[in-house]
């Protein structure tokens, strides 16, 4: 009979720390028990701490045109914002005391979502692309490639250029650096490069970067040579 009530009990508890209101309060409760002699400080910024999700005791609180009003308790500050009928917003919560304004939360969220989408519509992909030959590509090859790449370069792209080694090419390197030397030659006047030509594994390859040309004019040059 103990054993059952036992049981019955934690399936119990089982169903109310699932409950999310029994979760939250179970929560507070932890963490009042062990920040009851000290400021809460979050350890991540993944929500805005706005009104009564700040729980500071004490905070630097500056008013909606900038003005410091010094470190005052969490309620004064809330109670200032209530004065403004604004929000309280915590704007570096690592500070030592942590820094809050008084601001209309409403138009701050709008503000600083137009500004992320702003942002992220302005932000370029760098696009790499990658031309490959070997060692014994002969130059009518190397000049179609070439041409591939000045299109790629024209459009603001990096172009890896690689020469694959094969079998015994390994011992003649003088051919391989020979082969990219001609191809770089080709298409020297629409790039620039930051490093050197480098072996890894079996490919010796070189990083290409746009050089600030209009489009255009890359386009039409790279038809020319056609």
């Amino acid at each position: 009979m103990f054993c059952f009530l036992c049981v019955g009990y934690q399936w119990q508890l089982a169903g109310l720390s699932r409950d999310p209101l029994f979760s939250k309060t179970w929560r507070k409760s932890l963490i009042y028990n062990k920040y009851q002699n000290q400021q809460f400080r979050p350890k991540n910024n993944d929500r805005e701490l706005v009104n009564e999700r700040i729980h500071f005791k004490e905070v630097l609180l500056i008013g909606p045109q900038g003005e410091s009003f010094g470190v005052v308790p969490m309620k004064v500050a809330l109670q200032k914002s209530y004065d403004y009928q604004m929000d309280l917003l915590c704007v570096s919560p690592q500070a030592h005391p942590p820094v809050c304004k008084i601001v209309d939360y409403g138009k701050y969220k709008f503000d600083k979502d137009k500004k992320a989408k702003e942002a992220k519509k302005n932000q370029k992909k760098t696009i790499v692309k990658e031309i490959r030959f070997t060692a014994t590509t002969d130059t009518h090859d190397l000049e179609t490639k070439a041409k591939a790449a000045i299109k790629f370069l024209a459009d603001g792209m990096k172009v890896k250029v690689a020469v694959y080694i094969k079998g015994r090419m390994m011992q003649r390197m003088d051919i391989v650096k020979e082969t990219l030397g001609q191809f770089l030659s080709m298409v020297k006047d629409y790039c620039s490069t930051d490093k050197e030509p480098e072996l890894l594994g079996k490919d010796y390859f070189v990083m290409l970067n746009p050089k600030p040309i209009k489009k255009q004019e890359g386009q039409k040059n790279a038809k020319n040579e056609e």
